[in-house]
């Protein structure tokens, strides 16, 4: 290997290198995510963690005397739903530390990268003028784009 490519493969290799502790370090702050919310008088606290999961809630011992059972669940609920969202955005700015400019952090947590929501509905919901294949009609001739390997090409049997 000349001593150019050597070179340069050596520079691809430290690069990955530093991405890859770049993202192990944006796992590490995000599995430490804790956001709590408490309510206005000081009853209730919600805690939750990573993803939104509820990992602590901490009743004051006079917080079902201060709240109707029904009022109390409805209570804890809003706050986890609170604290969920400050997770969620506490989130998104670790990851938006280390995209592009311009990439959607919410996009990369959900999983779904930078698909646009037509290219993550199912095949069999998509729109007919999205450029998709269509079910053949009986009148329909022959298309040899949809055969597989399986197919026979002289009479289109399955082999």
């Amino acid at each position: 290997m000349s001593t150019d490519h050597h070179a340069q493969v050596e520079e691809l290799l430290a690069s990955y290198r530093r991405d890859r502790e770049r993202l192990a370090s944006v796992h590490r702050a995000l599995a430490t995510v804790r956001e709590s919310a408490t309510s206005e008088d000081g009853a209730v606290t919600a805690t939750v963690g990573p993803g939104g999961a509820l990992v602590d809630l901490t009743l004051s011992d006079d917080a079902y005397r201060r709240h109707r059972p029904d009022a109390l669940a409805r209570l804890v609920v809003r706050l986890v739903g609170t604290a969920a969202a400050a997770a969620a955005a506490r989130a998104e700015r670790t990851v938006a530390e280390v995209l592009p400019p311009g990439a959607d952090p919410a996009a990369v947590l959900a999983g779904t990268g930078d698909l646009r929501p037509e290219e993550l509905r199912p095949e069999e919901l998509a729109p007919a003028s999205s450029g998709r294949h269509r079910a053949p009609d009986a009148d329909d001739e022959p298309d040899n784009e949809d055969r597989t390997w399986l197919q026979d090409t002289h009479d289109g049997r399955s082999a």
